[in-house]
C-alpha cells in the first residue's frame, strides 16, 4: 500500500510531503521557498513560534501546519529578510538579471559576479546548519574562493570571446550571454568545496533506521559532496541558460524592435519565471537524507549496524 501523500497535521518535526519522491521533496521546497512567508508580521510570527512551544508540551491546538520559514530551526533567531530561502528567488532575481545583461564590461562583469556570490555567501551562512560550532574563517574561505573562481572564470571567457575574431558580432554577443553559468556553476563547486573540505577527512554521520548515529564515514562524505556539488551546478543551469535562449528569440520580434524600453522588464520576468522553478527543482534531486547500502562503506560501519542500509545528511 502506497504511504500517504502528507503527514499528519500535528507532526511539526517532519516536513508535510513525504521525502522518499521527487514529488514530495518539490512540494516540501515550495513551501520552503514560498515568497509569501515574506510579509509574514511581527505579531503572526510570535504566534507561531508560541505554536511549537505549545506543541513541544502537547496543547497544540487542532488544524496547525508547519510551513513558516522564517526562524532558523538550530538557533531560533528570526533570519534576516533578503537571506531567508523564502527570499532567495525575489531577491535573487534582480542579480541574475544583471549577470545576463548584454554588452557587459569589464567592471560590470567583476561587479555582477560579486555581488552574486556575496548574496549565495549570506543565503548558505544564514541557512548553515548550527547544530555544530563551525569557525567564521571557514565560510570567509568559501566566499574568497567563490568570488575569485566565479571573477576569473568569467573575465576570462568574455576575454576569448572578444579574442575570437571568426565569431560576427551578433555571434560574439551571443555566446557572451552564456558565460555566466560556466562562471557561477564553477564557483558553486568551488564553494562547496572549500567549505566541506573537512568532511572529506573527517567523515559524516550515517544514522540506523531508528535514527541512531552508527559511525563517521568519509565514504559517505563524498557521496554527499558529490551530491551537493551536483544540485549547485544544475540550480543555474536553467537560471542561467534559458533566459538567454528565450531572449534571443524575443529579441527579433516586431514588439520588442519596435519597443527596445520593454526589453530589460522582459528579460526581468524571464529570469524571474526561470528562478522559481529552478530552485525548488534542483534542491529537489536528492532527498536531504540520503540512503546508502553499509557495503558500500568503510568495514567498522557495516559490522557496527545489522541494517542493511543507512542514511546521512546531504547538507544543501
Amino acid at each position: 500500500m502506497a504511504e500517504p501523500a502528507e503527514y499528519p497535521p500535528f507532526q511539526l518535526g517532519k516536513p508535510r510531503f513525504q521525502q522518499t519522491s521527487f514529488y514530495g521533496r518539490f512540494r516540501h521546497f515550495l513551501d520552503i521557498v514560498d515568497p509569501r512567508t515574506l510579509f509574514v508580521t511581527e505579531s503572526r510570527l510570535k504566534e507561531a513560534v508560541q505554536l511549537l512551544e505549545d506543541y513541544k508540551h502537547g496543547t497544540l491546538p487542532p488544524g496547525v501546519t508547519n510551513k513558516e520559514a522564517i526562524i532558523h530551526p538550530d538557533t531560533n533567531e528570526k533570519i534576516f529578510m533578503p537571506f531567508r530561502m523564502s527570499g532567495y528567488i525575489p531577491f535573487g532575481t534582480p542579480i541574475v538579471v544583471g549577470l545576463l545583461l548584454p554588452n557587459q564590461t569589464l567592471v560590470s562583469t567583476i561587479f555582477w559576479q560579486w555581488l552574486n556570490q556575496s548574496h549565495n555567501a549570506c543565503v548558505n551562512y544564514a541557512n548553515r546548519n548550527a547544530t555544530k560550532p563551525s569557525p567564521t574563517s571557514k565560510f570567509i574561505q568559501g566566499y574568497l574562493g567563490a568570488v575569485i573562481s566565479a571573477v576569473s572564470i568569467a573575465v576570462g571567457l568574455n576575454v576569448l570571446v572578444q579574442r575570437a575574431n571568426k565569431f560576427t558580432p551578433a555571434t560574439r554577443l551571443l555566446i557572451q550571454r552564456f558565460v555566466p553559468f560556466p562562471a557561477v556553476a564553477s564557483a558553486n563547486i568551488c564553494n562547496v568545496v572549500l567549505m566541506r573540505h573537512t568532511e572529506l577527512e573527517e567523515g559524516i554521520d550515517v544514522l540506523d533506521s531508528n535514527g541512531n548515529i552508527v559511525g563517521s564515514s568519509r565514504i559517505a562524505a563524498k557521496h554527499a559532496l558529490i551530491e551537493t556539488a551536483l544540485t549547485r551546478v544544475v540550480l543555474p543551469m536553467p537560471i542561467l541558460v534559458l533566459p538567454p535562449i528565450i531572449m534571443s528569440i524575443l529579441e527579433k520580434t516586431s514588439l520588442l524592435r519596435a519597443r527596445p524600453r520593454m526589453v530589460l522588464p522582459v528579460q526581468g520576468f524571464v529570469c524571474l519565471a526561470a528562478f522559481g522553478l529552478a530552485l525548488p527543482l534542483a534542491i529537489s534531486l536528492f532527498p536531504q537524507m540520503s540512503e546508502i547500502e553499509t557495503s558500500r562503506l568503510e568495514p567498522e560501519i557495516a559490522m557496527a549496524t545489522t541494517n542493511k542500509t543507512v542514511v546521512y545528511n546531504k547538507g544543501l
